[in-house]
């Protein structure tokens, strides 16, 4: 897993699949890591004839981390700061042009990307995102709380936080063993631990402005995904997104919430692979 010098930063980055095919690149959300991507996830994609790419943000995982900042006491960057470390992403591995997929705030970080740099999207997929309309996509309170818990010391306690966390807001259709929670969230925590680029994050997501605007300009073929039981950002903010952009297409799918349960892989799959063929490169 190499890295690249992007926008003045370093990010570390993964690939799968053959580099000859078209480009597609997933984007993570807050405080996720490139391995958030599960890699069986990632080579189903790549068997469906892409070269996937995928990439820790910038204050999490292995990727430049702005530690000097500390806890922020206002936003240190701006979402339209991670499109434009995505953008340089791009260019620095030589990729004219690219069909992106993100998730949570990864969808809001593609949204940004696609108003901004819309010559390096091909194809838009929003995945359990928001438009930064404050009105749509609010958590429910137990989400809100499970996210606000106080912080942990010890590994362990990080570790069982966090599978708890994922607990509240996945899929209550479709439930992960507290085994395989528990394990995933200690290969996050061995991997890479950065909480205060969390906050930073979340602060960027805060003071970032609505971006209907800005979607109403998209041309890229788009579709959305989002769970009807999404407990962190309620389906209302993947509905707003899809009503805002021009002819994009909506996939509400039942029993889902905040993950990607790996029952739903094939379907999830099937759409995005369906929503590129509108723009092929």
């Amino acid at each position: 897993m190499p890295d690249v010098r992007a926008n003045g930063i370093d990010l570390r980055y993964e690939t799968v699949g053959d580099p000859a095919r078209p480009a597609l690149l997933l984007i993570m959300g807050l405080g996720a890591q490139l391995i958030d991507w599960p890699f069986e996830f990632c080579e189903g994609l790549a068997a469906r004839g892409f070269h996937v790419i995928l990439f820790d943000n910038r204050d999490a995982g292995l990727s430049t981390s702005f530690d000097d900042l500390g806890v922020p006491t206002k936003a240190p960057y701006l979402l339209s700061d991670m499109a434009a470390d995505t953008a340089a992403l791009l260019k620095a591995l030589d990729i004219d042009k690219a069909h992106v997929v993100g998730a949570s705030m990864g969808g809001m970080i593609a949204q940004q990307l696609t108003i901004d740099h819309p010559e390096l999207v091909a194809s838009l997929c929003s995945i359990m995102s928001t438009t930064g309309d404050r009105k749509v996509g609010r958590p429910t309170p137990e989400a809100a709380a499970a996210l606000a818990r106080p912080p942990a010391t010890t590994r362990d306690e990080i570790i069982a936080g966090a599978a708890a966390t994922s607990r509240v807001i996945g899929s209550p259709a479709y439930p992960a063993s507290d085994e395989w929670l528990h394990k995933r969230a200690a290969v996050k925590f061995d991997r890479a631990f950065n909480p205060l680029g969390t906050q930073r994050q979340y602060a960027a997501i805060i003071a970032s402005p609505d971006r209907t605007p800005g979607l109403r300009q998209i041309t890229a073929p788009t579709l959305v995904i989002h769970g009807a039981a999404d407990p962190l950002i309620d389906v209302s903010g993947g509905r707003a997104t899809a009503a805002a952009i021009p002819g994009a297409e909506l996939l509400v799918i039942e029993g889902m919430g905040h993950d990607l349960p790996q029952p739903l892989w094939p379907t999830i799959i099937d759409a995005i692979a369906t929503n590129t063929h509108r723009q092929p490169l």
